[in-house]
C-alpha cells in the first residue's frame, strides 16, 4: 500500500493546502477548524508520510501527483459523506 493510501480524505485536504502554500492558519479557516488541529494533522501526515517538514511535505506530494490530491480529497469525502447515512440505517436497524 503507498504511503499516501493511508491518509483519511481530511488529512489528503490538509496536505494539499499545505502543498498550495497556505498557513496553518489559513487552512484552519478553510476547513473550519483552529491552527492547533491543523497542526495535529500535519503530525500524523507527517508520520504517515515519512517526511520532517512541510516543505518536504510539499515535495512528496509534488512527486506524486500534486494537482490530483486535492481533486481526491474531494472525491473521498464526497463518497464518505454518502456511506455514512447508509451504514446509519443499518446499525438502526440492527445489522
Amino acid at each position: 500500500m503507498q504511503p499516501r493510501n493511508r491518509l483519511t480524505p481530511r488529512e489528503i485536504e490538509v496536505a494539499a493546502l499545505v502543498w498550495e502554500g497556505m498557513t496553518n492558519r489559513e487552512i484552519g479557516h478553510s476547513i473550519g477548524t483552529t491552527e492547533q488541529v491543523v497542526k495535529n494533522y500535519l503530525r500524523v501526515i507527517f508520520d504517515k508520510l515519512g517526511v520532517w517538514s512541510r516543505l518536504e511535505l510539499a515535495l512528496y506530494i509534488a512527486n506524486h501527483g500534486g494537482e490530483g490530491w486535492r481533486q481526491q480529497a474531494v472525491v473521498e469525502a464526497s463518497a464518505e459523506s454518502h456511506a455514512r447515512p447508509a451504514e446509519a440505517k443499518a446499525v438502526a436497524a440492527g445489522h
